[in-house]
């Protein structure tokens, strides 16, 4: 690669008064390159606490509120849980059947830490969790990008051993810590500055501002469909940071310690769905402008506390743990499932988001080379079994979509553990037939590039997938 190919590759920046802004790859300067790193791989994980709503199908809300769908391995029917996503039937897969098994006797108010990593941290006593899977690939990808990934949830830190507020664990099994706050995470991703260009900053509207006047010579160097990817980035980052300011209220509003059923935050509903869409756009920016192709993003933490418990406001509900709680009372299994319909909606816009993004390469779309995945550790009321998991794109990687994958023995009907609402289900003896998920891991590690056949203790790879 020549000196003027490199010094415009994936990992340049704009810079200008002290500030740097990360640069999305280009055609212009494509020439020469080795062709080793053109076309990226990515994979990002979202993770929800508290499962999913699974009626029994004697309860007149299974029909319509039960997770996950109905019928056969294509011509499934999404139930009013997920039919958000059948605009994007054709880019999803569903999973039921999977699950770790050192988990399936753990109450799912612990078990978030080990969904990533499959470790056996068990309920109580000796703590020690291992790689997760984010992390395994970040140890390869992050030699191509700037951050080696990107950590997020709504809490932020690493919480406590068994109340995860991070999915991403190192080599090592230490937590590694969340970012919670999108100005924050801006920065980050999108400026870097000394003392004078901060202050400058803080004294301005908008980053962009610095930077927008020094790419005018830039651009008189780059093809026409280059100066339109540039435009296009470009409004991108400043829609998102003109975002921020409001949905940084919502994460700033203060929790005070009482039962978080009866808080009346300043922050309103709006912004809640605000907050959300804006961490999603900033993995989406970070993976568009290469600045990592790793990321995880934490809905909340299991057990309830803290913002996120909250976000149940943004479609007229309260607290989002409570759902779980309360589903044998009237609407019960509506109300949650119209909060998982929630997160499943804001998981689709993100999906649609990278499909309707061209790859800067060329190759396909962004969707094609991203492997989304969005899943919890419980299913029926903290049940540490069958976790209801979706995956979307990866077309590029080898994924088939379209496709609703059940695996095991003895529950092809998802009945085995629905419509409980007391401890007894997850102390209840497993009764049916699950396979690791760690062996869809090692398959998504596998098309990943990361040569490995085995994950978290688990060998081999998962058949259809």
């Amino acid at each position: 690669m020549d000196t003027k190919t490199a010094s415009l590759s994936r990992r340049t920046f704009l810079r200008g008064t002290g500030l740097a802004l990360a640069l999305p790859w280009f055609e212009t300067f494509a020439e020469g390159s080795t062709g080793l790193d053109e076309t990226p791989k990515r994979f990002v994980s979202v993770y929800h606490p508290d499962g999913v709503g699974v009626p029994l199908k004697s309860d007149p809300a299974w029909r319509d509120w039960s997770w996950f769908p109905r019928g056969g391995e294509k011509n499934f029917e999404l139930t009013k849980v997920l039919d958000v996503l059948q605009p994007l039937r054709g880019d999803i897969t569903i999973y039921s059947g999977l699950s770790h098994p050192a988990a399936r006797q753990v109450h799912g108010h612990s078990n978030a830490d080990q969904y990533l990593t499959g470790a056996p941290i068990g309920g109580t006593g000796p703590y020690q969790n291992s790689i997760s899977l984010d992390q395994a690939y970040a140890e390869y990808a992050g030699n191509f990008t700037r951050h080696s990934s990107l950590v997020m949830s709504t809490n932020g830190g690493v919480g406590g051993p068994r109340g995860a507020q991070t999915q991403s664990f190192n080599r090592e099994g230490r937590p590694i810590p969340a970012m919670n706050k999108p100005k924050e995470i801006f920065d980050m991703l999108f400026v870097t500055s000394n003392k004078d260009a901060a202050a400058r900053l803080a004294r301005s509207k908008s980053a962009l501002d610095f930077l927008i006047e020094h790419t005018r010579s830039l651009s008189r160097e780059l093809s026409s469909k280059d100066q339109e990817t540039l435009k296009q980035y470009l409004d991108a980052v400043r829609d998102t940071e003109l975002k921020l300011a409001k949905a940084q209220k919502w994460i700033d509003t203060p929790i005070p310690k009482v039962d978080a059923r009866n808080l009346h935050l300043n922050a309103e509903p709006k912004e809640a769905r605000l907050y959300f869409q804006t961490m999603y756009e900033l993995i989406y920016l970070a993976f568009l402008s290469d600045s990592t192709r790793v990321a995880t993003f934490q809905l909340g933490r299991e057990n309830g506390e803290g913002p996120h418990d909250l976000l149940s406001l943004a479609v007229g509900l309260g607290a989002a743990h409570g759902l779980t709680h309360e589903v044998k009372k009237p609407n019960g299994w509506k109300n949650l499932g119209t909060y998982n319909r929630y997160q499943a909606e804001e998981f689709g816009r993100f999906v649609q988001r990278l499909k309707d993004t061209p790859e800067p390469t060329g190759k396909g779309n962004m969707l094609d080379n991203t492997f989304a995945m969005h899943g919890s550790a419980s299913s029926s009321f903290h049940l540490s079994r069958n976790y209801p998991i979706i995956s979307a794109g990866g077309k590029n990687l080898g994924f088939t979509n379209g496709r609703y994958l059940k695996f095991g023995k003895g529950n092809e009907d998802n009945q085995a553990g629905a419509g409980i609402d007391t401890d007894a289900g997850w102390q209840g003896k497993v009764e049916v037939e699950e396979l690791p998920l760690a062996k869809l891991f090692v398959t998504v590690l596998q098309r990943l590039g990361v040569g490995t056949n085995s994950f978290g203790g688990i060998n081999g790879t998962l058949n259809r997938v």
